[in-house]
């Protein structure tokens, strides 16, 4: 076992690597906005969403619409509204991996038990809903600027290209960092075609490590499972569990990042809130660069 988070942060820990984000961490990512504009990296929610077979796809039903005052519901003083209803798996389109999302030993991160996440009742330990806002420097890898266009479908990303990517844009990483890779995987995606989640480039678990021992918060990616895949051989999800269960380093899966490449940012106030669901293993996120 490597344990290389737990127990850093008292034994009851369920935070993970967001205790890392704290007051000085707010006030430098705030010191880099200049032009006040805000990007979305979220996808739009809908059922165009791409998604693995293995999860359902979103669900979204009118439960109040103009077609029912058409047809004679009253008016009472002349109002009239229209509301809705979303279903929708919690790991999907753009979302964040909670702490009991991924683990192996029966161990969660800090110790806790795998046993604690249920069926009946979500999770008991390391729920998204134990994560606050995440309010920090961002850190755009963009290793489709790097290399001059989108990566080949299980193309690796190494800890040598991160750090080409660091230096590209002259950065180094700090403590508390949310660090964001662009592969170009969902920019490659064509409508209306199947895309194909087994194999996809992404980071090695070299790479991950790199990251994590930087002291970073927060990982996330523009592809389906932030590591590459097919994994190496005789590993499973190597970097969701090293990075999750290890070092309590939450994943965002799914970031739309293009848009945030063509501005030229490269570090820049970073937010995100994920839904406080009770027990729940991820949530949906729509993630904000300021510049």
């Amino acid at each position: 076992m490597a344990e290389e988070a737990w127990g850093r942060w008292g034994p009851d820990d369920e935070r993970g690597a967001l205790n890392l984000i704290g007051p000085e961490q707010v006030r430098r990512a705030a010191s880099l906005v200049r032009t006040g504009r805000p990007i979305s990296l979220a996808q739009p929610i809908s059922d165009r969403l791409l998604v693995p077979s293995h999860r359902h796809k979103v669900m979204h039903f009118m439960g109040r619409d103009g077609g029912d005052y058409a047809a004679g519901s009253r008016r009472p003083g002349g109002f009239q509204f229209a509301e809705d209803t979303v279903v929708l798996p919690l790991h999907t389109g753009t979302h964040i991996d909670a702490l009991c999302h991924a683990w192996y030993g029966d161990k969660l991160y800090n110790g806790f038990s795998g046993n604690s996440v249920r069926s009946t009742s979500g999770a008991g330990h390391c729920g998204i809903d134990k994560f606050p806002p995440i309010v920090t420097r961002g850190v755009l890898l963009d290793l489709v600027g790097l290399g001059g266009g989108p990566l080949a479908p299980s193309e690796i990303v190494g800890r040598a290209q991160v750090e080409a990517a660091l230096e590209r844009a002259g950065l180094r990483l700090e403590p508390g960092d949310a660090v964001l890779v662009r592969t170009g995987w969902l920019e490659a995606q064509q409508p209306g075609e199947q895309a194909d989640f087994n194999r996809e480039p992404g980071l090695d678990l070299e790479a991950a490590l790199f990251l994590a021992e930087a002291g970073v918060a927060v990982v996330g990616a523009d592809n389906f499972a932030v590591e590459v895949l097919p994994f190496a051989e005789g590993t499973v999800f190597p970097v969701h569990q090293r990075l999750i269960r290890d070092f309590g380093i939450p994943l965002i899966e799914g970031l739309v990042l293009k848009p945030l490449a063509e501005a030229g940012a490269t570090a820049f106030l970073f937010v995100a809130a994920p839904l406080p669901v009770t027990g729940g293993t991820g949530s949906p996120l729509n993630p904000v660069a300021v510049l």
